[in-house]
This record gives C-alpha cells, structure tokens and sequence, in this order.
C-alpha cells in the first residue's frame, strides 16, 4: 500500500515518526513524507523521501500560546482547552470555546500555506493510509479529499483528542443555534471546497498510533488506540570513546532538551546551582549543555562532563540516574531501561508525565520553581539510596518493551488500512 506522512516543520515531533516510516518500508510498502520546503533536509537525512508542500512557517507558534506566567504560578502548563487533561474543573463551555478560537486561529495560520499542495499530491499519488502529527491538519483535509484511511501519530500524552472528547460532551449540553466549533467550522469549510464534509476523525483520526505506556498515558473515551513501542531516533549520531567503558562511578545524566534554547531564552533551571549542589557526590555527572549555554556557567565542577550532545539512547543504559525535562522523547528513550527519572518540568504535556512516572514509582518530580540546587540534589541522593525506585523503572521497562515494535504493528495498520479506507468517519 502506499502510506504519506505529513508533519509540520517541527525536528523534534519528526522524529517520532521516522521509526514507523521506516517499518513500513521494510515491510514493503510504499512511503513519501510530505513536510514545508525548508524542512526537506531534515527528511531526506532520514533516509526518506520528501515531498515539499507550502511555505515555511513557525514550528513553535502553539507552545508561544503558552504563558510562562500562568505555568509558572498554576502548574498546569497548557493552554485553554488542553489543561482539562490536568484539571477537568477548569472545563467549562465558555472557557474551552474561547481555547479553542484561539487554538484553532494558530493551527489555521500554521496549516494553510500547505493544504492546496497537499491535497494536490494525495490526488496525484493516491495514498491509500495518511499518518500525521497532531498539528498538521492539513493531513485529514487532504485524506478526506481522497478517500484514504488515516490516523493520528502521538507525540506525548494526547494532549488534543482528550480535550476533544470532553469539548463534544459539553456542546451537546448547549441549546440549539449555541454549539459553535471553531476547529469543526474551519475543517468543514476545506472538506466541503474538496468534495465532502467534516466528520470528527477529521480532528482526532480514523485511529490513533500511541508510543507510550498505558501508566504513562491519558486517553479520550471513544477514541481508537493502536499502541506502539517508542523506538528512539535522533537523526545523525556517533558514539563516543568514553561510552566504551562501564563507568567507575554512578553515572547521572542531566539534559533540559534540546529545543529549549529555540523556544526559551535559555533553559528553565538554574543550571549553575544544580551543577554546584551535586559537585560533592560520588558520581559521574553527564550534561547535556548547549555551548551558548556553557559560555555562562562560571565553573564546571570535577565530577561533571559537560557535552553538546550525546545519542541519549546509547547514555541511558549506563546511568543510574537520569534528570531531565520530562520531553517525551528522552523521557520514552530512558523508560527503556531500569534507571530512574528525576523530571524537572515546565510546559506542555511535561507536567503531566512527569506527575504519571512519580505516580508510577519509576522517579521523582520538580516543577521548575522549585529546582533549586538543593532541591535536585536531595531527591538525586533520593534515588541512589532508595531501590524502589529502580525496581519501578524496571517494571516501567518491561511495560514498554511488552509493546509491539513498529514493525509489528504495521500488519494491523494493513488491516486498518483495508476497514477505514473510502470511509468519511
């Protein structure tokens, strides 16, 4: 079958997507990604084969929704509808009506310059499966054109189809001639320009593919899940030389993410002080500091090795301990082996895994406010002395090494594929 992805100009959210592309692949079946122009390195670094479509736009214009602010006085770090996930009393009709104006004017900006040529394509081509991230929707307008079957590929806690699902609920309770829908009235109006009309998987997929643990989720009633193991990808890496060697100390990892320095200032702890408080423990510190970053920091302590960059997936089995920033992608990366987490989170779908691996046994938690130097360095002492905290990480492993890997599953996308395909819901 012939299988188009689509994703928005976004690295990090691309490569969640390259393992199942390249299953797909393996297994036969026809692949093309369609992406902005700019973004056509990125792919076809990956091996895969590009399609241009649109124009360049913001990757980061949804997290700019996000006010430091709020998140840093709430916790709840997301925008009006999708902080229902953390506070479902916060879900009112006038309040996710106004989020979702306000969400689907960003997601309209972002999707538009590439409709018309992803549509163009599809027509072309004739997928008979479309895949897309969660904020190209241009996807499903383009799937519906043609008939195909698609779904929606996660990149974190469904932080969209669980807001949905409870947004539906409360528009039904409103009177008639009051049940406005900003995302329903935009994608209609494109489904109706391409010869049909808006159904709901336009929003949330025929199916869902899901990389996380089910401990580790949060999921819409009435939505279809197809989980997946997360397989980690981060485009071009080397090993190096001092990974050869089992480390003479307990290895602690430290990374805020790589995209932090693009959408921030810099990053969201003080990494001076965390790197001070810790300088003193019996333990090999491995950081992940971008050079604009280390230029800062006035002193580097003995037990750290401060790097750029380091392939997490071959740093994570060495360590004992690992804190980050509860990004999915290195949060699932290090959830593959028995080491426990320390997340110091911020934004986004982060407050919510790392609230879900603390609930979990597999680590403990900050939010950012409260990452003082002090504070990381009890709770890393924390999880050196206490095996808990590895047994959980072990079990966390086992729960999502028990998923099917993506070549796996491609023989139930085949079947989907076949139930789904000339259907409109």
């Amino acid at each position: 079958m012939r299988v188009l992805f689509a994703t928005n100009p976004h690295k990090s959210i691309f490569q969640y997507m390259v393992p199942l592309a390249w299953a797909l692949r393996t297994a036969g079946h026809e692949v093309r990604f369609a992406g902005q122009p700019s973004f056509t390195p990125t792919i076809t670094q990956a091996g895969l084969t590009a399609v241009p479509v649109g124009r360049r736009q913001n990757p980061f214009r949804l997290l700019e929704l996000v006010d430091p602010e709020l998140i840093a006085e709430s916790r709840v770090g997301l925008p009006t509808p999708w902080n229902v996930i953390q506070d479902p009393s916060k879900a009112t009709w006038e309040g996710m009506l106004e989020g979702y104006d306000l969400v689907s004017g960003s997601l309209r900006e972002d999707n538009f310059p590439m409709i018309a040529d992803l549509v163009e394509f599809a027509r072309h081509w004739r997928p008979d499966l479309v895949i897309w991230d969660p904020l190209t929707l241009a996807a499903p307008v383009a799937a519906k054109a043609v008939g195909a079957a698609h779904a929606r590929l996660l990149f974190g806690v469904d932080v969209f189809g669980v807001p949905r699902d409870r947004f539906l609920r409360l528009k039904a309770q409103q009177p008639e001639g009051q049940r406005s829908d900003p995302l329903a009235e935009w994608l209609g109006g494109y489904a109706r320009k391409y010869g049909g009309e808006f159904s709901e998987d336009m929003v949330t997929g025929h199916f869902t593919i899901d990389q996380f643990p089910g401990s580790l989720q949060t999921e819409a009633s009435g939505l279809h899940y197809e989980r997946m193991q997360f397989i980690p990808y981060g485009g071009p890496a080397t090993v190096a030389k001092w990974l050869w060697e089992e480390p003479e100390r307990p290895r602690v990892a430290l990374t805020m993410g790589l995209s932090a320095t693009d959408v921030y200032s810099g990053y969201t702890i003080p990494t001076q002080d965390v790197l001070d408080a810790l300088a003193d423990l019996d333990i090999e510190l491995v950081a992940t500091i971008a050079e604009g970053e280390k230029a800062k920091l006035r002193r580097i302590p003995d037990n750290a090795r401060l790097v750029p960059f380091v392939p997490l997936h071959h740093l994570a089995p060495t360590c004992s301990a690992f804190i980050h920033h509860a990004g999915a992608a290195t949060l699932a990366t290090v959830a593959r082996h028995p080491v426990p987490h320390l997340s110091l989170h911020y934004h986004w779908d982060q407050p919510i895994l790392a609230r879900k691996l603390t609930e979990h046994g597999a680590g403990l938690d900050l939010h950012t406010t409260e990452a003082t130097g002090q504070a990381v360095r009890t709770a890393v002492e924390r999880l050196l002395a206490e095996p808990q905290f590895r047994t959980r990480a072990a079990a966390l492993r086992d729960e999502t090494l028990a998923l099917p890997t993506p070549n796996q599953l491609v023989p139930r996308l085949e079947e989907l594929t076949a139930r789904h395909r000339g259907t409109t819901a």
